[in-house]
């Protein structure tokens, strides 16, 4: 595709006064001449570096030096991952986070999985094709660039002087290679199927001859078959359920010229990512005079702005209702399991010796092998999310739709330079890179975007009722209504006519063609809070293939605290002065912390609690008086999860022991949902409710036997610990239909926030001149505990503040922080 450039510009006068003495930092605006071929980072306040260079390389060199400088051993720690080491220097029985959940497998099973993608060259082979299925020539160059800044600080510092704990003097850490960042990069566009899938794959497993001839011979009726089929479909999707509330997820709402005040566009990005590990996100500001100016953040390794904006174009990301892969269910012979069946005949599955090292207790390096299996579909899997898919009469396999791409950095690098929102499609469409997530955008011209244009696998919905098997049909469609779960279809695989089709409207076989995905474009808002592409805005609802997610279905609690945020925002119906959108109401209206749960369900809770007889209920054996937390429910007036609520506390573990993991459908209102009407139903609680009464005794319980009073104040239970620092964290749970989403969870043994609110980003255009922006990265730029951008920035969040953009040479040369260093 044409490249398109924004309009970044660098005054020569201020190309000149860049500060350079040798390569050590110095404070101050300017103390030397330096042109920009030499990579160039100023730091401002909070350690934000905003890198400068005449070249991608110079730019990737400028990244991949201030990265590591922050985050070495994070970054480490990761190309240990890809590279299928960490059983070799961390043993066997460590976990390991290759996924979008935190500490979803062991390091033995990491190993097996990425050193069978390493054995069998996948990254390599990727990296042989032209665009767009190959790196484009810039993503290359800085690639280059990033490895020699990475290398270039490690040198300079050397590894026994590394200033983290976590990995100084470790024999693990090392000079990286140019395929170790691109197998990074791999590894995180395929996270979204190796979550559920990864230990399934490399456990996978065929039974004796004797052992599946014995259960063929069972022989079960068609009627205990469907009724297994849909117990396993239940049961798949109710544990993927389970584990998307504990991920990643994310909100995105763009506001066009007709919903702001004082600006032509708005975008609000508030990613919800992992606190620690390799998915944690990293602030820079990216600049190369006449090709691109962009700040914003990315996955912490990757030398490109992935959420942010540039001149014209705001945009960020949010986990979407796609499922990256498919299963496909393949008749095996009792006699030799390996024999599938495919149009009639027979075919052998292949097989594959993979081998990965390990320390012994003994502090001794041995070997473990394992044999994995796989068809013309692809790998056979053991399981899906931890629910056993027996190798018996049949098999699974796994299609991955993103396993062949790269094509998500190209993506990546096309944003980075848009010039509108129209760009944006454009970028979308012909790179079919976006691994799960949907794009929201907004631009300098007043427009709002919403697009779930991704790489999604090539189902049409003929193609899905055709071809589906009974445990597919469960998981596919609506028979089972949870939250945000993506369609995962289990194919006949008995038929080669159900394999993914090659559609030549894609970028390659087996994706979808992208003009049948869902985009919307408006002047008022759009937005996602993780549901799927239905109602990104409620005025034009839109329609879309079943393998993108749900139509006409309940919406979670956050979406339509999201929906209502706009709208109310929007029509000034919300209690703030005037209408439409500012920078600073936007920013209130995320850090008000308000929880759609309360605003439905806190009065009926109420009054449940106040009607039960003498307050005395009994549960699990336990006779709970729960008198007590009804003045203390009825003061929570606010509906807030601010530091300061009391009640609120008392409030989420209520609501999470009610509602947690089920569908809001599930739960006992009085008014069901109703499609015509999806913003505002269901609603009304049932207070008599047993559900009611017995979840609210359960938590009085909990608290009281925690030791926990039930009117503390969320500062006082909701607290990351820094370098000894208790740091009050506000905001809540997803289930509790608060945008600023946290959930706490334990790190090493204590608690922590695990996921939520990371990168946030709010930015405006106008007509003319730059576009204002305010950032927060809540957990700050660093993981090192000696850096002093370790904390700075978790505490700007505990307090509800934002940091300021600098975003033009002036504003960054104005920096009263700034400090400079030059790469000679």
């Amino acid at each position: 595709m044409a490249r398109r450039r924004s309009r970044a510009r660098l005054p020569l006068a201020v190309m000149a006064a860049v500060a350079v003495m040798g390569t050590t930092a110095v404070a101050g605006p300017s103390v030397a001449e330096a042109g920009p071929d030499k990579p160039t980072i100023r730091y401002t306040e909070y350690g934000i570096p905003h890198i400068i260079a005449s070249t991608w390389e110079g730019l990737g060199t400028g990244y991949g030096y201030a990265a590591a400088k922050d985050n070495i051993c994070t970054l480490a720690d990761t190309y240990l991952m890809v590279n299928a080491q960490r059983s070799r220097y961390l043993g066997p029985a460590g976990k390991a986070s290759p996924g979008q959940s935190q500490n979803s497998t062991s390091n033995l099973n990491s190993d097996l999985y990425f050193q069978r993608i390493n054995d069998n060259q996948v990254v390599e082979r990727l990296l042989e094709q032209p665009a767009p299925n190959g790196p484009e020539p810039e993503v290359k160059e800085a690639i280059r660039g990033y490895v020699q800044g990475y290398n270039r600080y490690l040198a300079e510092t050397g590894v026994g002087n590394i200033t983290d704990p976590a990995c100084r003097g470790a024999a693990w850490v090392r000079p990286i290679t140019e395929l170790d960042v691109y197998r990074h990069a791999h590894a995180e566009i395929i996270m979204g199927t190796a979550d559920p899938l990864l230990d399934g794959l490399v456990n996978a497993a065929p039974p004796g001859a004797s052992a599946a001839a014995a259960a063929a011979a069972k022989s079960p009726t068609a009627a205990r078959r469907a009724k297994s089929a849909r117990e396993t479909g239940r049961r798949i999707r109710e544990a993927m359920a389970a584990s998307r509330s504990d991920s990643m997820g994310s909100n995105a709402l763009a506001v066009g010229a007709q919903g702001t005040s004082g600006g032509t566009s708005m975008l609000l990005a508030n990613p919800h990512f992992p606190w620690q590990g390799k998915n944690r996100m990293w602030q820079s500001q990216l600049t190369i005079p006449g090709k691109v100016n962009v700040s914003g953040a990315s996955l912490l390794g990757l030398p490109a702005v992935n959420i942010g904006h540039n001149d014209d174009v705001a945009w960020s990301h949010t986990v979407a209702t796609v499922a990256p892969f498919g299963l496909f269910d393949v008749q095996v012979d009792p006699l030799n399991p390996t024999m599938y069946l495919v149009d009639g005949a027979w075919q052998r599955m292949t097989s594959q010796r993979v081998s990965v090292d390990v320390l012994n207790a003994d502090g001794s390096v041995g070997k473990v092998d394992r044999t994995m299996w796989s068809t013309r579909y692809g790998p056979v899997t053991a399981s899906v999310q931890g629910i056993p898919l027996p190798w018996v009469v049949s098999a699974h396999a796994v299609r991955d739709v993103n396993m062949d791409n790269l094509r998500a950095l190209n993506t990546w690098f096309h944003l980075d330079q848009a010039t509108d929102v129209h760009d944006v499609v454009n970028t979308l469409e012909t790179t079919q890179g976006v691994p799960f997530f949907n794009t929201i955008a907004s631009d300098r011209k007043g427009n709002a975007l919403y697009a779930d244009i991704q790489a999604t696998p090539n189902i049409t919905d003929e193609h899905a009722q055709s071809c589906l098997t009974e445990t597919g049909k469960i998981l596919f469609n609506q028979t089972l209504r949870l939250p945000n779960v993506p369609p995962v279809s289990i194919f006949d695989g008995k038929r080669s006519a159900c394999d993914w089709p090659a559609d030549p409207n894609a970028v390659a076989p087996g994706l979808l063609d992208p003009r049948k995905q869902p985009r919307l474009i408006r002047s008022d808002f759009v937005g996602n809070a993780n549901d799927s592409a239905w109602l990104a805005n409620p005025e034009q609802p839109l329609s879309f293939p079943r393998v993108m997610g749900d139509t006409a279905a309940p919406r979670s609690l956050r979406t339509q605290e999201l929906i209502l945020t706009a709208q109310n925002r929007i029509n000034g119906t919300d209690g703030l002065p005037g209408r439409g959108f500012t920078p600073e109401n936007m920013r209130h209206l995320l850090f008000a912390d308000n929880s759609r749960a309360a605003d439905l369900a806190l009065n009926a809770t109420v009054k449940g609690c106040q009607d039960v007889p003498f307050g005395l209920v009994l549960v699990d054996g336990n006779l709970v008086n729960i008198s007590e937390a009804c003045p203390i429910l009825a003061a929570w007036k606010s509906h807030d999860f601010t530091a300061d609520s009391r009640g609120s506390w008392l409030f989420e573990n209520y609501w999470y022991r009610l509602a947690g993991g089920k569908g809001v459908e599930s739960l006992p209102w009085k008014v069901p949902f109703d499609p015509k009407d999806p913003v505002h139903t269901p609603n009304s609680l049932d207070p008599g409710n047993n559900a009611v009464r017995d979840s609210l005794a359960r938590t009085v319980l909990a608290m009281r036997n925690a030791g926990i009073p039930l009117n503390t104040a969320l500062s006082d239970a909701q607290k990351v610990t820094r370098n000894g620092e208790q740091i009050p964290i506000h905001g809540s749970i997803h289930e509790l239909g608060v945008l600023n989403v946290v959930t706490p969870g334990l790190v090493d043994g204590k608690m922590d926030i695990t996921f939520g609110s990371s990168f946030i980003q709010q930015v405006r255009f106008a007509a003319d001149g730059p576009p204002q922006a305010s950032s927060l990265l809540t957990y700050s730029q660093s993981a090192d505990p000696t850096s002093p951008h370790y904390a700075d920035q978790t505490r700007l969040f505990s307090a509800g503040q934002w940091v300021t953009e600098r975003f033009t040479e002036e504003q960054i040369a104005a920096s009263p922080a700034l400090e400079t260093k030059v790469l000679d």
